[in-house]
This record gives C-alpha cells, structure tokens and sequence, in this order.
C-alpha cells in the first residue's frame, strides 16, 4: 500500500528514473516553472550559443618617412679673365632603405565550448552514458606584412673645385638645396571578431515552440502521478454486541414439597479479546537520484597523462600494472582500490576528484 505520489522524472512514463535534485534546481533556475507543473506536463532544456561581433582595427603597415629633391645651383656668365668657374659643391640624393616585417594580428580570441565526448570504457548501467567536455579553443591569428623604415633618405656633397678660363665665366647666383616632402604612414582596415556574450541554458514547457528542437540538449523533466494503492484485508467486527435475556421460570407448587427462591438470576459478562493480523506495506525513505561528477573523456586524456596516473597509483602502493599509458583492468583496479582508501567516489571512471587527489594535473 502507498499514497499518492508526485514525483519528476527524465520522461513521462512512471517508470522512468527520477529526476535529481540538482537537475530540478538547474531547470528552475534557467525558466522552468515547476511550481505551477501540472501531472502530466514535460520541460526540455535548450542551450542558446555564443554571441558574437565583428570590429575592425586598423594596422600600421608603413611608416611615416619623406622624399628629398635636390635643386641645382644656378649659375650666371660673367665676363672675366681668370675664373671660369668658382669652386661648388653637389648634393647627391640618398634614397631611403625599407625593410619588411611580419606581424602577428589577433583575429578571434581564445574561448572554452563544452562539447560532448566520451569515456575510457562503454556504458554501464548505473551511469546515464551522457558525457560533456569543456574544450579550450585557441585564439586565431593573422599575419600581417609591413615596411618599416631601416634607413632614412638622406643627401650627401660631392665638392666641385673653381675653374679659370680667360673666357666668360658663370657666376653662383643660387647655391644648390634640397627639398624635404613627407610621406605619411600607411594603414590597413582588419576585422576581428569578439565574443558578446557566452553560451547559455534555458528551460520552457514541452509545448512552447519559441526555440527550435535542434537547441534541445537532451535534457527533460516530468511531473508524474504514482495513484495510492490498496490492499484488501479481512478482518472481524462486532456485528451485534454481547447481551443477556431474562427468562422467567414459573413457580412449582406440591402438595408436600415446597421451593424457595433463594438467588435471583444474575448475568455474567465474558470478554472476548480483538484479533489481529499482521500486514506488511513499504514506505518510500529516500527518492532515488542522479550525481553528476567530472571525469577524464577521450579529448583530455592524453597517453603521457594516463601514465603520470599510473606512476603516481604505484608511488602511493597500489599497483596499477605496466606503467603503458593504456586504461586496463589492473589499472581500474588499483583506482577503485585507491578511492575506497580515501573515501572518494567509486566508478568506473577516471574522475577529476580523483585525478588530483593523486597529484596530476587534469590540463
């Protein structure tokens, strides 16, 4: 016998596993109103992804320099008998020397996605199979080429001595200069992406269709209805209670003999005792739940990491066998035996809790 249950369960049907504490209080915090659920109703979660934004930047890809112009020195023609020529000088231009660099840019920056992965062996039946890693994904980066200036443009003077001539000469009216324009520095337009905001969970009725069913992540809960169940027993009640009835007896008279009344009658009452039987029914003492704990899955569990397990496993006097890199039945073994010793959780996993009470790093 039992009374009447509410009870939420991972599907519809009562036979379902029940639902765990921690999962009704994921999906109450992330819009399930399970307060107001109603037998019957059903809520699935849907995660709703990353939000990103395109900015652009602009990337120095030449520096700012300039261009020198030399402008000749003008000369007049005088008449005289000696000098031809006066001693001069030339400004010969030095074009300035580039070189090219690469840099690295940052496109998209380095952000963590849970993907799902399984674990080192199949499923058992007192796991629920489903496994989440969180996966680092690294930044993007992009090259870009610049010239940046090595050697700034410059003028050198080439010295031109007098000439004499007892002809026409020309005379320096303007000695020779130079002119200095700037270049300015030159820029590229990148665009980069940035993360808004980051991936998250909700929870609405089955019924409600504002988010597609490709976001549903495979979680669902349901209130159910377990109807009171009865046992028929036979037991013995009072129909009609014990009494007594007075009887009158007539007197006998004789001629010689006579009898007299020396008691009147009287009742005795007897008890009979109530029986009893036994009846057995069970009580609910504690609902079933679930437990989520992390664990090593294929992405992070690495043949240089399963050894530093097994080495640290036999420096702590549990024999892991061969020290392989390879999960194996000894392997297991001396994992549980190491949990039971430290009061850890026991499975068939490799999880995190453990990894580090042996001191290896889960990174």
């Amino acid at each position: 016998m039992s009374d009447e249950q509410l009870v939420w369960r991972l599907d519809h049907s009562n036979n379902s596993t029940p639902a765990s504490s921690e999962l009704l209080a994921l999906a109450k915090k992330y819009g399930a109103d399970l307060d107001s659920a109603t037998p019957g109703m059903c809520f699935h979660e849907h995660t709703l992804p990353a939000k990103f934004e395109n900015l652009t930047e602009q990337v120095l890809t030449a520096e700012a320099s300039e261009t020198v112009k030399t402008i000749p020195t003008t000369y007049r023609t005088v008449e005289k008998t000696v000098l031809v020529s006066e001693a001069s000088s030339k400004i010969i231009q030095v074009p300035a020397i580039f070189k090219t660099v690469s840099e690295k840019v940052l496109v998209k920056p380095a952000h963590i996605i849970w993907k799902k992965g399984t674990g080192p062996i199949q499923r058992i039946d007192s796991a629920t199979g489903e496994i989440m890693c969180l996966v680092e994904v690294p930044a993007e980066y992009k090259t870009v080429s610049k010239s940046v200036l090595a050697t700034p443009a410059t003028t050198k003077t080439v010295e031109i001595p007098a000439q004499y001539k007892t002809a026409s000469v020309q005379e320096v009216v303007k000695p020779a200069s130079e002119l200095r324009t700037a270049i300015p520095a030159k820029y590229d337009t990148l665009t980069k992406t940035n993360q808004v905001t980051a991936a998250t969970f909700t929870w609405h009725e089955i019924h409600n269709k504002k988010h597609p069913t490709s976001s549903r992540t495979g979680q669902k809960v349901c209130l159910t209805k377990t109807p009171a169940t009865f046992k028929t027993v036979t037991r013995q009640v009072v129909k009609t209670p014990a009494t007594t009835r007075e009887v009158t007896i007539p007197a006998q008279f004789k001629t010689i003999k006579v009898r007299k009344l020396a008691s009147p009658a009287t009742e005795k009452r007897i008890a009979i005792p109530a029986t009893y039987k036994t009846v057995t029914h069970q009580e609910l003492v504690i609902d079933g739940f679930m437990q989520w704990r992390s664990i090593l899955c294929e992405t992070n569990m690495t043949q240089g990491r399963i050894s530093k397990i097994q080495s640290a496993l036999k420096a702590k006097g549990f024999n892991p066998g061969r020290i392989d890199g390879v999960i194996g039945a000894e392997t297991i073994a001396a994992v549980n035996a190491f949990q039971s010793a430290n009061k850890l959780p026991v499975d068939k996993y490799l999880n995190v809790e453990t990894v580090k009470a042996l001191g290896v790093s889960v990174k």
